[in-house]
């Protein structure tokens, strides 16, 4: 009878949001408004809000979440401490003798770093501000250099140890264990996918993607063997330490977080970079992340049980698995709204705002959450790089040297949405790229 009000509470929470409200003030703000509507209309219950204190001590003693500060730890450290860097220059280093291999080196490097930090903003603005100043220098296509940079910075957004991948297992109630299994090998298709790019059109248009000339690759011999194993082995070291310990079961993925974050304490000793002036950046970033997420999931909560009580979860219910053509129409109409919402929302309020709209449907229709969580993963991270609003074309552009427009920027990103939407539509397709990990786990 009151759906009307729930739908007008749903816009009425994106009009908070675009005006340039904070998102758990929004959350908030909406869910007091409404309900305060549907008070004087007899359409909520005020007793209703007797369960919120349960809500919020259950959200706080959720051990899933307790691996949101470890891994935002992990990663603030490796970025503090200069390891992504010699990474990057090392492996640029390795590959520079061959067409396309600065591109290939950031491909390798951020895939390193996407399974090491789970952290996007980081990545992009690093390999941005090392990289595609040398790239232009010596004569790569603008879009290329630009493009695989956003792409390939984007891959914490799937590839475990990923924050996106651990609040999504919290929102749609599944292991985060066996998401991170489930996101690895759709994770290395778009690696491979990036990587078999660079090469066809280096080996078809050379000039967009030369090789890096003699006099610029310096080192060599043994010399270069070293470097490749100091400034290798430690994030190599840390991925075994993490997702080595989750695969083989001897962590849960919050235990093997604690582990990576003493393990980035330990590299950062070993290089001579741990003080306290790190441990308290570290931890101030730490922090700021991890009570904005707390902060969003709280207000969600008060938003969803409004909401609820409106009938509003209900009423999308009915209509999503009443849509005609069943269980691929859901799948259609939830991955375009989620990709157009990604284009102007951060995946932390994606996260809570649609996705818990969508669990009932999927679980209604019969879909394997956990498939449904890593296809939710991989638009969010189409979402991340399309313009107008993507955030990694930001994160590349606030670093970014002159010669290169924003339109640059937006345009080098289109090749790499193609390529992650067949990776995507790939993996709705043979849902075995998704299960057949998880499966030899548990075998």
């Amino acid at each position: 009878m009151y759906e009307w009000l729930a739908i007008a509470m749903f816009v009425g929470f994106f009009f908070f949001l675009l005006s340039g409200y904070p998102v758990a003030f929004s959350f908030a703000g909406t869910a007091i408004l409404f309900g305060v509507i549907g008070l004087t209309l007899g359409a909520f219950d005020l007793n209703r809000l007797l369960l919120l204190p349960n809500l919020w001590f259950g959200t706080m003693s959720n051990f899933t979440l307790l691996a949101i500060p470890y891994f935002v730890f992990l990663g603030a450290v490796l970025e503090k401490t200069g390891i992504a860097e010699e990474l990057l220059e090392t492996v640029g280093i390795l590959l520079g003798p061959l067409r396309g291999g600065m591109a290939l080196a950031i491909v390798v490097v951020g895939t390193l770093l996407a399974a090491t930090t789970g952290v996007v903003a980081a990545t992009v603005i690093v390999m941005g501000m090392l990289s595609l100043p040398v790239m232009l220098r010596y004569g790569y296509d603008k879009g290329l250099a630009s493009g695989i940079i956003v792409a390939t910075g984007t891959l914490a957004q799937v590839i475990p140890p990923s924050l996106v991948l651990v609040v999504l297992s919290d929102q749609i109630g599944v292991s985060v264990g066996d998401l991170f299994l489930g996101s690895v090998i759709p994770g290395i298709m778009l690696s491979g996918s990036y990587v078999l790019y660079v090469l066809v059109l280096a080996f078809f248009k050379p000039s967009m993607a030369p090789a890096l000339p003699l006099e610029v690759r310096t080192i060599h011999g043994m010399a270069l063997f070293w470097r490749v194993v100091k400034a290798v082995l430690p994030p190599v070291f840390l991925i075994f330490a993490v997702l080595g310990s989750i695969f083989f079961g001897v962590a849960t993925p919050t235990e093997a977080g604690a582990v990576g974050a003493v393990g980035a304490l330990l590299l950062a000793a070993i290089g001579r970079k741990l003080s306290w002036r790190l441990l308290k950046d570290s931890a101030h970033s730490t922090v700021n992340i991890t009570a904005l997420v707390i902060m969003i999931l709280f207000c969600s909560s008060l938003f969803s049980l409004v909401f609820d009580a409106l009938g509003g979860k209900t009423f999308i219910t009915e209509i999503l698995v009443n849509l005609p053509g069943g269980w691929l129409t859901f799948i259609i109409v939830s991955n375009v709204a989620v990709f157009f919402l990604g284009m102007f929302l951060e995946f932390i309020e994606i996260s809570f705002i649609v996705i818990p709209l969508f669990i009932p449907a999927a679980q209604a229709l019969g879909i394997d959450l956990v498939w449904f969580g890593v296809v939710m993963g991989l638009n969010l991270q189409i979402a991340f790089i399309s313009p107008p609003v993507g955030f990694s074309l930001f994160y590349l552009q606030s670093v970014a040297p002159k010669e290169i427009s924003t339109l640059d920027i937006h345009k080098s990103a289109f090749p790499f949405m193609a390529i992650q939407l067949i990776i995507l539509l790939l993996v709705v397709l043979f849902p075995q790229t998704v299960s057949w990990l998880i499966n030899v786990s548990y075998n």
